[in-house]
């Protein structure tokens, strides 16, 4: 005992309180040294591997270029003049910590989108922050991983589901368009399209999604409003390099505001799944089998995934179902308005092609007793089919996806991407690179045929088009 009240009273003493500071800060400091030397020499290595990539002007040789990537109109025109400059790549340093490669040619970008699936993963720069929201969906795993979950949601995807959400678009179309000739009828003469559209499209997913009519075109929705919001804070954080470690971001404003509208959104996908399935399970229970799958009903996506299982006889778990469909609501409702606006931009900025459009869907709809299009119809708009995939080309929804790899990619003209690099392909640099096309920001009418841009990338159409890794 008297031992033990020694040694506690030289610790609390104030010279063994000292002491422990001091080593305390002795220990952390060499951990921060420590911590600082492996990224020096870590910049250092990346630095030479590629140096065989051209690189711009870099504020220095430790910061690079932090700070010059910038997601606005700015950072496209930033593009345009590194395609200028580069013609197919260059390699760019957001200080020492992330270490990239941008592509905007169809000969460096092919390797990189054909290069196997056991070799590619998802870089941390884009898609960690992505994964509070999104958990372990598709868009974010690797691996075997990514593999089970792309083969157990293709069966959502298949044309004879998508058939049935044709009039899910019609009716939030329809819904808009009232709107819109209400505020006419009102004297509105200003009309912010994109708000207008994301909520749209935002309406359509809802109701594809979860069987959900949430009316957000007309009023408030705390679900809506929460998944713009979470968009916004996701780029807003990209942009700060600060805030790209979870322990310094969770205690910023921004932090907790992620945090908030997080709540409300994996709320509703959790409450909507667990009631989901405990339908599902009632009617199994109730119903002879063949009835229940053979028994006519539109099934949403959340319905799908939920029936779905792999080889193994094995689905996917709530929280998988919430993470795909978080992942749904996502992905498809910014980009989809995206291409939507600039779609009736350009028609706006061409009449004699929007009207030749026009005169397109009027013809087909000649003789109708319903002005409604059906699936079969889109098949039969070859001209304004161009005219989107055209739009698309000028003003692409996602300006660029990001990959890494675990072992060296080779490029053309004897350039190699070392492995764990952050490749980035700059899909808005190659759909506007003059090597590739000519006046690349004007509209191309010879060029809007079916497939002509992923046929100039030297990839095939189909396997882009059926590949996610071709995709955000």
């Amino acid at each position: 005992m008297s031992l033990l009240q020694g040694v506690l009273s030289q610790v609390l003493s104030w010279a063994g309180l000292c002491q422990i500071l001091y080593l305390l800060g002795t220990g952390l400091v060499a951990v921060v040294a420590a911590w600082t030397v492996k990224l020096l020499v870590r910049h250092v290595w990346y630095t030479h591997k590629l140096s065989c990539f051209s690189k711009p002007h870099a504020n220095s040789w430790l910061i690079g270029h932090l700070g010059q990537m910038q997601n606005t109109e700015e950072g496209l025109q930033q593009v345009d003049d590194l395609v200028q400059t580069f013609k197919h790549s260059c390699c760019w340093f957001i200080g020492p910590f992330y270490h990239l490669v941008r592509v905007f040619h169809p000969d460096f970008v092919r390797p990189l989108l054909v290069a196997p699936a056991s070799i590619t993963v998802k870089d941390e720069l884009i898609y960690n922050h992505l994964r509070p929201w999104l958990g372990q969906s598709l868009l974010i795993s690797n691996g075997e991983m990514w593999s089970r979950k792309r083969r157990l949601l293709s069966p959502a995807f298949h044309f004879d589901i998508l058939k049935n959400y044709v009039t899910v678009f019609n009716a939030s179309t329809n819904i808009m368009h009232d709107k819109w000739r209400r505020l006419v009828a009102e004297g509105s003469s200003n009309l912010e399209m994109f708000d207008q559209v994301t909520l749209m499209t935002l309406d359509s997913l809802l109701k594809c999604a979860f069987s959900y009519n949430s009316n957000c075109q007309e009023s408030t929705s705390e679900y809506v409003s929460a998944i713009v919001e979470l968009s916004d804070l996701i780029i807003d954080r990209r942009q700060k390099v600060l805030h790209h470690w979870d322990w310094i971001y969770w205690k910023t404003q921004q932090g907790k505001r992620f945090k908030k509208a997080l709540s409300i959104v994996h709320g509703f996908t959790r409450e909507v799944v667990q009631k989901r399935r405990a339908r599902i399970s009632q009617q199994k229970s109730t119903e002879t089998p063949s009835d229940f799958t053979t028994k006519p009903r539109r099934k949403d996506f959340v319905d799908i995934i939920l029936l779905t299982e792999d080889e193994n006889g094995q689905s996917l778990t709530d929280e998988e179902i919430q993470a795909e469909a978080n992942t749904f609501m996502f992905a498809g409702h910014d980009t989809t308005a995206s291409a939507i606006c600039w779609t009736l931009y350009n028609l706006a900025r061409h009449p004699h092609y929007q009207e030749k459009c026009r005169q397109e869907v009027v013809d087909l709809m000649q003789g109708r007793d319903a002005p409604t299009l059906e699936w079969e119809d889109l098949s039969n708009l070859p001209f304004t089919t161009m005219c989107v995939k055209e739009s698309l080309r000028l003003h692409s929804p996602v300006q660029a996806v990001t990959r890494k790899y675990t072992q060296d990619v080779a490029l053309p003209g004897g350039c190699t991407v070392p492995k764990g690099a952050i490749c980035l392909v700059s899909i808005y640099g190659t759909h506007h690179n003059p090597v590739v096309w000519t006046n690349p920001h004007e509209l191309h009418r010879s060029e809007v045929r079916s497939g002509r841009a992923a046929s100039r990338c030297g990839v095939d159409p189909a396997q882009v088009s059926s590949d996610p890794r071709s995709e955000p």
